[in-house]
């Protein structure tokens, strides 16, 4: 089965010898309070930095996923509200998900064919977070470093929180220009689902213990210093953390990952734009996501493609909240061969062009 799913994906097919060698080296069963796990979250977090360009001084925690990233950052850094920019449905959702525990939340739409709209902003001084998507997996966008840049100069003294679920890992991401980035690893990561990567700014941390917020197993201030002997609030996912570790020693430097990546968003950008009856959904090329190209067609066409792909092992995702019945999209992750993306042309030139 070919998986062009943006998520859960396709996982590295390492993976299969990462599982064995976990269950061989005693890792499933070992206590997440013993010594054997702290040598294995200090060596992830230690290339987690190294091979993604996180600075130096930036903490990482392990969450579940990166829904719970958005409770926590809700909880522990805001006692009134946050603010919200957001053209697709994870942004949006990320800001009711707010409004539940913060009611006081604000949010703001803008069109997912321009970019994210700094100039036209008007956040008030009590907002204690800004938070936005960088890569919208329901639409196949994403927020520029430039936009990212702006947005920190802006409002210097408000902490940013960005969503990288559909990026991180797969993107080079200039992540001293926001205080708080986090991703989910079933996308770019290549690995299975049920871990989160959270990367905070120093002075998240100290906004964090201000607030003091004690009242929940993740409460940002417990999970700091827990980390502090690379030690997590609960027992976590140790065997997923064991595989992100695997993952990072074997994979190069993130600014090779980009390359290869934006090479192969473009190509798959040039090669849908050919199609009469198919385009890109997002006409602008400078919002468009290099990892998430999502395809716009009749929802008859749609459908049928999808049943098609599906006869021929071919998996495309759906389309997602306002475009469910009218697109459908395809992942750009570094687990995905580029022959796998050959023989997804050839479908597409033999039964549509």
């Amino acid at each position: 089965m070919l998986n062009f799913y943006p998520g859960p994906s396709k996982v590295y097919p390492e993976v299969r010898t990462y599982l064995t060698d976990a269950y061989d080296e005693g890792m499933l069963g070992t206590p997440h309070r013993g010594e054997q796990f702290v040598q294995l979250s200090r060596a992830v977090v230690g290339s987690i930095k190294r091979k993604l360009n996180i600075p130096q001084d930036y903490y990482v925690f392990f969450a579940t996923s990166a829904t719970e990233c958005w409770e926590i950052l809700t909880q522990s850094l805001t006692t009134k509200k946050s603010f919200h920019i957001y053209n697709g449905s994870f942004g949006e959702k990320w800001y009711q998900y707010a409004k539940k525990l913060r009611p006081n939340a604000e949010g703001l739409q803008y069109d997912a064919n321009e970019p994210l709209p700094v100039e036209q902003l008007n956040i008030s001084s009590d907002t204690e977070l800004i938070c936005f998507t960088q890569n919208e997996t329901s639409n196949g966008t994403q927020v520029s470093s430039t936009t990212i840049l702006n947005l920190h100069n802006r409002y210097r003294s408000t902490l940013t929180a960005v969503d990288a679920t559909s990026s991180m890992a797969g993107l080079n991401l200039k992540l001293i220009k926001a205080d708080i980035w986090f991703a989910s690893v079933q996308k770019c990561f290549g690995l299975p689902a049920g871990l989160a990567v959270l990367a905070c700014s120093p002075r998240t941390i100290f906004r964090a213990k201000q607030i003091n917020e004690r009242a929940h197993y993740n409460s940002l201030v417990t999970m700091y210093e827990k980390m502090l002997n690379y030690q997590t609030t609960h027992t976590p996912n140790v065997l997923n953390i064991y595989l992100l570790k695997r993952m990072l020693e074997d994979r190069p430097f993130i600014k090779q990952i980009d390359l290869e990546l934006s090479d192969r968003a473009q190509d798959l950008y040039t090669f849908f734009s050919q199609f009469t009856d198919m385009k890109p959904l997002i006409e602008n090329e400078e919002v468009r996501s290099k990892t998430v190209i999502a395809v716009q067609a009749s929802e008859r066409l749609v459908d049928d493609i999808k049943k098609r792909a599906l006869h021929h092992n071919i998996r495309l995702g759906n389309g997602y909240g306002a475009w469910a019945r009218n697109t459908f999209r395809i992942a750009n992750f570094p687990a995905i061969l580029n022959e796998e993306y050959e023989e997804l042309k050839r479908f597409f030139l033999h039964y549509y062009a």
